[in-house]
């Protein structure tokens, strides 16, 4: 429908397991305005259902600047499970070349740290974010933007993207890296109406 109409809808995604199983539903509630006006640097509260109807985790991301040239209101999001409980946060962090961002649990401390590539595209290959320790001495997961096609890549605004973290990890700092990986799309991966896509942390 964004394709064909040139407005851009709002963003729906199902989150499977490792077996293809749908465990969760996630949809953005945005109006239309703010989906069309702020484009991919919009606010938004993204509602994470289970396979039972309930909402499980609510996102929260504020309105805030997209570039790197204003290092004192760089993009955030908080992590709320179940919705109105904060249990984490996504925090970027300000570096002249490379996408990084900081995962802190719910009192705003520092738990793992996230490195993405210098030019945030490719072509057939997967786009890698490397999950560090807090000293980011050792890579203890990865957020991947998986390459799904030429017709798909250029056709559409639909991505696959695969998130893997510690078994022993924190069920709170799960949500949390999820919601990592949806400000990861909305920030590199979301298409404008122009079909523009950012490439890096200046656009």
């Amino acid at each position: 429908l964004s394709v064909l109409t040139g407005f851009e809808t709002n963003n729906k995604y199902e989150i499977k397991n490792t077996l293809g199983q749908m465990v969760y539903f996630a949809s953005e509630d945005t109006d239309f305005c703010t989906r069309n006006c702020c484009g991919p640097s919009r606010p938004f509260t993204l509602r994470i259902i289970d396979n039972l109807g309930h909402e499980v985790i609510t996102l929260q991301r504020p309105l805030r600047c997209s570039s790197c040239c204003f290092p004192c209101c760089l993009q955030e999001l908080e992590v709320q499970a179940p919705p109105g409980t904060p249990v984490g946060y996504v925090v970027q962090n300000w570096h002249p070349c490379l996408p990084k961002f900081t995962i802190q649990n719910e009192q705003r401390m520092d738990i793992l740290k996230i490195t993405g590539p210098c030019v945030v595209c490719s072509c057939c290959e997967d786009i890698h974010f490397e999950v560090k320790s807090v000293d980011e001495t050792a890579t203890v997961g990865r957020i991947s933007k998986q390459w799904t096609g030429f017709v798909r890549e250029a056709c559409t605004d639909a991505d696959n993207f695969g998130i893997t973290f510690p078994v022993d990890l924190d069920v709170k700092m799960k949500a949390v890296m999820i919601g990592a990986c949806f400000l990861i799309d909305f920030m590199f991966f979301e298409h404008t109406a122009n079909k523009k896509q950012r490439t890096g942390v200046w656009q």
